[in-house]
């Protein structure tokens, strides 16, 4: 079974909290955070105040991805009692293999992502350290992007990977995943689906995210 981590992104933010609420209340895992810093990606988003406001609303753990330059920064922004995961780009650290530690002293688990153009034989000196492995699935920057289905053959080669050398961990996928891709996701090694716009899709929040769990069982 795969875990669901809605990206906040396509929530409406004028209810924020209350969305929230509902993506716990109809069985999502996480709550995946984009951090976008219009440098690394041609857009902004929000900041670490914004993922903080969240804290007390709900008990689903934090899903951070940074996707912005310097990161090493700005991870102590993000380290909450309720933060499971920050990501950073491979492509955004000079020294991958320090951030990893750096975020893994902070007391969470520490994950790397890759953009669509990045081969993923680029991860083999780091996935003994990490805990995560995201996958995009699209270009990273804007929401509603359409699903790069080469992003299929990236998450089997690593999952290969994972077994050949009995490594542990999770391999996640972010960008226009729809209700429809999951069964071949999961099949292919995933564990972690971040949906955004598929998930907030009409206000049917509840609807949405069961639509996800059910596509497998």
């Amino acid at each position: 079974m795969f875990r669901l981590a809605p990206s906040i992104l396509a929530s409406d933010f004028s209810k924020l909290g209350e969305e929230v609420v509902s993506l716990e209340k109809a069985g999502a895992h996480l709550v995946h955070i984009d951090v976008m810093d219009g440098h690394f990606v041609p857009n902004i988003t929000y900041g670490a105040c914004v993922m903080k406001s969240l804290l007390g609303k709900t008990a689903l753990p934090l899903d951070v991805h940074l996707m912005i330059e310097h990161p090493d920064r700005f991870i102590s922004d993000f380290v909450t009692e309720s933060t499971e995961y920050i990501t950073v780009h491979y492509e955004a650290c000079t020294h991958l293999h320090r951030t990893i530690q750096h975020i893994k002293s902070n007391g969470v688990k520490a994950g790397v992502a890759i953009n669509p153009a990045t081969p993923p034989a680029v991860l083999e000196s780091i996935l003994a350290d990490v805990d995560l492995v995201l996958v995009m699935s699209v270009n990273p920057g804007f929401g509603g992007q359409k699903f790069i289905t080469s992003s299929i053959d990236k998450i089997k080669y690593i999952d290969g990977k994972r077994k050949t050398c009995n490594l542990n961990f999770e391999i996640e996928v972010d960008g226009g995943v729809q209700v429809s891709h999951t069964r071949e996701l999961v099949t292919s090694g995933v564990d972690i689906i971040v949906a955004g716009e598929s998930v907030f899709r009409g206000g049917e929040i509840e609807a949405n995210v069961k639509a996800f769990l059910n596509s497998v069982s």
